[in-house]
């Protein structure tokens, strides 16, 4: 059966033997989640099978279950696993090939009919709710619940709570838990009749991304002479407009490598002459320094500081 979640359906003699799907957990995960086998007990009795799939002698010979529970595991397996599909959404019924055998089959087979009206019939419960859920839609989220009434609910609803973070489906607490599709499903779907459960309201859509381009008239094509850097001898001449007292930012015309003619802004250029400023230029002296540490030398040179300063007395010289 292919869809959402789809699964598989073996049939013996006219009866369904096992049905498995990836929207129920099955025997195995049934057994593991639940805490009855450990991960290490399975793994020792796939290595005492031989890799059998489904090690059911040695469950039986090591005490972990029993014979009949076994076959009751199996049998919930296979009624879950067609709950889920028939729950889901079913495209398109294909026949396998005959040596595709069953995972965990159960010995007395289950008629089709009979199997299919009763995942109907869990379908109409579930959707009869007053909050009815899908098993792989919806993700709840727990209420605010005072722990002193938190601490009175069965143990299931508290496992429920505990698992309910707004990312887990119920298909997902399933598999998580070792419960079975459908009665997650409807305890989820009554914890959200009684406000113990809450579905986190749908994110608004994103907003589309505006994307502004101008128009292509307003783009003018950069000639192939301009350079991308600027040119030693631009920089010369900046450099000697400036120490002239002239406006840094000379004309477009003297300067090619910068900006091109046709889109340079014309700034109007400041002829040097008395309203033009000057650089300010330190007097010698004016700072202090030399009358500050060399006072009966005033004016002497910097060289004639360090070698009065190699001159100066220090305790540890000995001089």
């Amino acid at each position: 059966m292919s869809g959402r979640p789809g699964g598989v359906f073996h049939l013996r003699d006219g009866c369904v033997v096992a049905v498995e799907s990836p929207g129920a957990p099955g025997p195995e995960a049934r057994l593991l989640r639940s805490g009855r086998v450990s991960g290490e007990q399975w793994a020792e009795l796939l290595r005492e099978s031989g890799g059998t799939r489904w090690p059911e002698a040695g469950l039986v010979a090591h005490g972990y279950a029993g014979a009949a529970q076994l076959r009751v595991v199996c049998m919930m397996a296979m009624q879950d696993a067609a709950f889920a599909v028939v729950a889901g959404d079913v495209e398109a019924c294909d026949p396998l090939d005959a040596a595709f055998e069953p995972y965990a089959p159960v010995a007395l087979g289950e008629a089709p009919g009979r199997l299919l009206q009763d995942a109907a019939r869990k379908l109409a419960a579930v959707a009869a709710l007053p909050q009815p859920v899908r098993p792989d839609r919806e993700r709840p989220v727990p209420a605010a619940v005072p722990d002193e009434i938190r601490e009175q609910l069965p143990a299931q609803q508290q496992e429920l709570l505990a698992h309910a973070d707004g990312r887990r489906t119920a298909r997902d607490i399933a598999f998580a838990t070792g419960l079975g599709a459908y009665t997650v499903t409807v305890g989820m779907a009554r914890m959200l009749g009684e406000g113990l459960l809450e579905l986190p309201d749908e994110p608004d859509s994103a907003a589309p991304v505006t994307v502004r381009i101008p128009p292509t008239g307003a783009l003018r094509q950069r000639p192939p002479a301009a350079a991308s850097a600027m040119d030693p001898m631009v920089f010369s001449a900046l450099a000697s407009a400036v120490a002239d007292g002239e406006s840094p930012a000379p004309e477009p015309r003297q300067l090619p490598g910068l900006l091109p003619e046709a889109t340079a802004p014309s700034l109007p250029r400041r002829e040097p002459g008395v309203n033009a400023p000057s650089l300010p230029r330190r007097e010698p002296g004016a700072s202090g320094i030399t009358e500050t540490l060399v006072p009966e030398r005033a004016g002497a040179s910097w060289k004639g500081f360090f070698r009065l300063r190699h001159r100066i007395w220090t305790p540890d010289s000995g001089a």
